[in-house]
């Protein structure tokens, strides 16, 4: 197909220019020639490249700087990093290029948004590396985050032209890591469209089915909402508020998420849309407005009790704030009202940055408006504090990072009325250590609401605790097992690595002084011996097993005295350590994987924890130790193997044909009455002609639930037979087990 260069040209001077505009209130003195330096430098640098789309690869680095500034709001210093955050990676300029034309802090950003480059194990995790790496910066620089979330953003609008196993990879890493982190920045729409976009490319149809269905009920809905703010709206203005109203839709991610967890369908799902009132009101007057506006919506709607979020009062840790509750309209549906200020919105929609804006503005520099932003300052400095440990592997850091950083919060208090929080999940123990690190470790016991808990009883928001500690105390592994905090996990690792040298060097000892009794030198060969005869991973391992007479002392004379062996095990496992890359590239440049064309080219299992079924949406795991695995998409495992190990994911195909039955498991739910497992059996063994291979039912208070195990052809039989049970009266919920 030929390229016209001049058309090309003129897009990317189109774009350019529009991006100018929208930075135009953004930009000092000076800025403007600094940002056409860089365009021309980034146009220079990839003036060869194109995208995988076949467009000119520029358009992805102004699209970029486009997100930073328009939906994040970022100034001049972000725009030039994100139009030059490719060049380093993927272009002959080079870090100190970047260092000597624009200054140290941009240099700083595009190191953190470069790839880390080498060689790594099939163990290891590039992803978890290059995460890690971009983390470290936040310690410096947080606009190498935003950046990065803008470049995935882009390239999750843009992944249609990427190949089947790319979307995958890249998919499940945005939900695993980027959309929970844009969530904790407090990005909400940016985090809302990765969500979605995340659901797009892993379950198509259901995204497809939700946006018509959405689509199809917008008229409904516009007019239950015209009708439902229309008393509000006349209250509002006599009250004296400026306000403006509007409907939002819930995201479609949000909807399935809750279809899946519920076992109903879109139609059950009351609570589409959300009211939102923006309230335009003075920085002192923000609270009282807001429980003004609260005030007349439940004049006119009845509240539930049970659904009152005030994040005004206490803002999320990511520096939201609004009010929530949900009211019963007239018509007998449930609706949810989140009442806030503008300032509030702009922040809940552009988080960091907007935190910012507020913070330094002149109109708002009072005290009160500084305090608000202290949650995402607290969370950035547990970020640093995390940082510091940096004897963590790349996947024990992503672990952790996700596990405390991206959970919703607990608050307590201390017995003096000091605000402690904490993720949720958090124990009395986490609580110890987040006061102290010397109150943790010598933890006895606690004291909520004035009544004595264990270590790891768990905290709720508003519990007072007290904690008892006693110098006699010491952890232990199983602490390990209970708590949820970064802190607290890292001082307790810190406190048993350091009590396990001790025990090692003691164990060291034993055998130091048992070999000079048996005469043998205390070398590397007798070592590796003593290794091989006992079975230990390394010597650490030993002498703790010695210290703790698990390994007794004269035995170690055996050691010496038996047959050498090399273990076959080990042999493999190395040989094997190799094969997944040699693998990969195989099935790669091959097109793939076809499953069920008989030739056996390869050694493939389907993975136990999803049972695949032919025509699923599913994806090959090139495994250390057992072939390939394989996996549906939506299994539960999914987002984590692909997010870590992307390089590793193959792309596969179902052949045409295949004759072998697969396993698949239906979960039923449905009113208990006579003759319904009858109706049920008779549906799938005589009208389907399914095979039943198992049936497991529990009734109770007139409810039954039940598996049902069966032997079917392909997907489409599958979703045949759970149209046809959800016609058998009395039938609630029928849905596939994974």
């Amino acid at each position: 197909m030929e390229i016209d260069l001049e058309k090309e040209n003129k897009e990317i001077l189109r774009r350019y220019r529009k991006l100018l505009r929208d930075a135009k209130p953004i930009m000092q003195e000076g800025d403007p020639q600094i940002i056409k330096k860089a365009f021309y430098t980034a146009l220079e640098a990839h003036k060869d490249m194109r995208r995988k789309s076949g467009e000119p690869y520029i358009y992805h680095p102004i699209a970029v700087a486009q997100i930073a500034v328009e939906e994040i709001g970022l100034g001049t210093t972000s725009l030039v990093s994100a139009l030059l955050h490719d060049v380093v990676e993927d272009t002959s300029l080079e870090l100190r290029d970047i260092k000597r034309d624009f200054g140290p802090k941009v240099a700083k950003i595009i190191d953190g948004l470069t790839k880390i480059s080498g060689v790594f194990d099939s163990r290891s995790s590039l992803q978890a590396e290059n995460f890690r790496k971009m983390i470290l910066t936040l310690s410096d620089d947080v606009r190498v985050i935003l950046i990065k979330l803008a470049d995935r953003l882009h390239n999750m609008r843009t992944l249609d032209s990427m190949p089947r196993d790319k979307q995958l990879k890249i998919a499940s890493e945005t939900i695993f890591l980027y959309a929970p982190l844009a969530h904790r920045l407090g990005l909400y729409a940016i985090k809302t469209e990765l969500e979605d976009l995340y659901l797009k490319y892993t379950n198509t149809e259901r995204y497809s089915s939700i946006a018509q269905k959405i689509k199809q009920t917008q008229a409904a809905r516009d007019k239950f909402i015209r009708d439902f703010i229309v008393p509000i709206h006349d209250s509002l203005t006599k009250a004296g508020l400026k306000f403006t109203i509007k409907g939002r839709p819930k995201s479609i991610f949000s909807i399935n998420k809750k279809m899946d967890k519920q076992g109903i369908g879109f139609e059950e799902i009351y609570d589409l849309f959300a009211i939102r009132i923006i309230l335009d009101s003075e920085s002192d007057q923000e609270k009282s407005d807001c429980w003004k506006a609260y005030s007349i919506v439940t004049d006119f709607y009845k509240p539930s009790p049970d659904r009152l979020r005030d994040w005004i009062s206490t803002p999320k840790a990511n520096g939201y704030e609004s009010l929530h509750t949900t009211v019963m309209s007239s018509s007998g549906q449930w609706v949810e009202v989140q009442i806030r200020t503008q300032r509030m919105d702009d922040i809940a929609e552009k988080g960091y940055a907007a935190h910012w804006k507020y913070k330094e503005s002149p109109n708002n520099a009072n005290g009160k408006v500084s305090t608000k932003v202290s949650g995402l300052e607290q969370w950035i400095q547990k970020v640093r504090d995390m940082i510091e440990r940096n004897d963590y592997s790349a996947l024990e850091f992503v672990a952790d990072f996700r596990q405390n950083l991206f959970n919703e919060e607990v608050f307590a208090f201390t017995p003096k009325g000091k605000l402690v929080t904490l993720p949720n999940g958090s124990t009395a123990l986490d609580f110890a250590f987040e006061i102290h690190t010397e109150i943790g470790v010598h933890c006895l016991g606690a004291k909520v609401n004035h009544k004595l808990v264990p270590l790891s009883h768990k905290l709720n928001n508003g519990d007072q605790v007290e904690i008892l500690t006693s110098a006699k105390q010491k952890p232990s592994e199983d602490w390990l097992k209970f708590v949820v905090s970064s802190k607290a996990r890292a001082r307790i690792k810190d406190y048993l690595k350091d009590d396990r040298k001790k025990i090692a060097a003691e164990g060291k000892s034993i055998v130091e002084r048992k070999l000079k009794q048996i005469k043998k030198d205390f070398n590397a060969e007798s070592l590796q011996k003593m290794l091989s005869y006992f079975n230990a991973k390394n010597a650490i391992e030993l002498y703790i097993d010695v210290a703790k007479e698990i390994v007794e002392a004269k035995d170690i004379k055996k050691a010496f005295e038996a047959p050498v062996h090399v273990s076959s095990k080990r042999i493999t496992e190395e040989v094997i350590a190799v094969n997944p890359d040699t693998a990969i590239k195989q099935i790669q440049d091959g097109g793939g994987l076809v499953i069920g064309d008989n030739l056996k080219s390869v050694d493939y299992s389907y993975a136990k924890c999803c049972n695949p079924i032919p025509g699923d949406d599913v994806f090959g795991f090139v495994s250390v130790s057992e072939g390939v695995k394989i996996h549906r998409t939506s299994c539960p495992n999914a987002v984590e193997l692909m997010s870590h190990y992307g390089y590793r994911v193959i792309k596969v195909r179902w052949a045409n044909q295949t004759d072998l039955p697969f396993q698949a498991a239906i979960h039923l739910k449905g009113a208990d009455r006579v003759g319904i497992i009858n109706d049920v059996t008779r549906v799938i063994s005589n009208e389907l002609k399914v095979n039943i291979r198992s049936i497991l039912i529990n009734t109770n208070d007139g409810v039954f639930e039940g598996k049902i195990t069966l032997d079917v052809q392909d997907a489409r039989q599958f979703d045949r037979l759970c149209m046809k049970m959800k016609t058998i009266p009395d039938i609630i919920s029928v849905s596939r087990i994974i």
